[in-house]
């Protein structure tokens, strides 16, 4: 194998790997989650915190955010290979109108701030203590499309497996 090639392929496969986040969503942040936060009584903490948005409300000079926490990838993207790996929830507000429509349920949403406080809320029969973010950025993600890839089952020259060179069209094969 000629070792440029293959120096090339490693090289290019290590850039690949390492993911930066947007601009805003870079800096230095506490690795604390959601869950652990409730435990820790973490307030002030600066976090980036990210995950699906599961109901959005705005308010009085504020909208705040439900979120069902994910971990975040190396982007600063919340990781959703896994539907089942979450790190609880939390609540993110921030001053301003942020449309329902536009940040509906399902969308991905990377947050920054400090954690303000915890607040109590009811989930079906449950008591459940979230985190409250006082959020400096949001970033909304666009959102994936999942694409099926189906492969035509001829050649790329004409019917037949192999094209019409080879047996499809028996005008122009060489036999």
């Amino acid at each position: 194998m000629n070792t440029k090639f293959l120096l090339t392929s490693v090289a290019a496969l290590a850039l690949s790997a390492c993911a930066t986040a947007p601009k805003p969503l870079q800096g230095q942040f506490s690795l604390v989650s959601p869950r652990d936060s409730v435990a820790t009584q973490q307030v002030g903490t600066p976090v980036r915190w990210g995950g699906r948005i599961i109901e959005t409300k705005p308010g009085q000079g504020e909208t705040c955010f439900q979120i069902i926490s994910r971990p975040l990838n190396g982007s600063g993207r919340p990781n959703t290979t896994s539907s089942d790996a979450s790190d609880g929830r939390f609540i993110a507000c921030r001053a301003g109108f942020y449309d329902p429509a536009v940040f509906e349920a399902g969308r991905d949403v990377t947050f920054i701030g400090k954690i303000d406080g915890y607040a109590n809320t009811r989930i079906g029969d449950y008591d459940y203590r979230l985190p409250k973010l006082s959020a400096d950025v949001i970033y909304l993600w666009p959102e994936q499309r999942q694409v099926d890839v189906v492969p035509y089952p001829y050649g790329p020259w004409g019917p037949g497996p192999y094209g019409p060179y080879w047996g499809g069209y028996r005008g122009w094969g060489w036999w």
